[in-house]
């Protein structure tokens, strides 16, 4: 057990917690950055993509990351292996494209994305 640690707001906070002035920083730059951000439909995924998508994980419906660590878990996310940043030919090249389960694409999968 590490020991709590104290904030730069002078709360004393337990040890891998955030304390809630960091975490009211994060909505605030997660409100900032969306604000900027195209819509999805703005961004290429339309009713288009949604067909294409139940299709993909018709024919791919286990996690990748998960297969790749002994576990068979539902697909329910089609996530684009190196990210697009709105060019639509990388957007629907399905060569690009991997079946994920939402906890590898909400956590490993975007902790890949921010190391880059």
């Amino acid at each position: 057990m590490r020991p709590p640690r104290l904030c730069q707001c002078g709360n004393i906070v337990p040890a891998g917690i955030r304390c809630a002035c960091q975490q009211k920083q994060d909505r605030e730059r997660k409100a900032r950055h969306d604000a900027r951000r195209p819509s999805a439909r703005q961004r290429g995924y339309t009713s288009e993509w949604d067909k294409a998508r139940r299709e993909y994980l018709a024919a791919h419906p286990h996690c990748r990351l998960c297969a790749a660590m002994g576990r068979i878990t539902p697909a329910n996310v089609v996530d684009h292996i190196k990210p697009h940043r709105g060019d639509m030919r990388l957007f629907w090249t399905r060569a690009n494209w991997q079946p994920l389960c939402t906890p590898c694409h909400s956590s490993v999968k975007q902790k890949q994305e921010r190391s880059r």
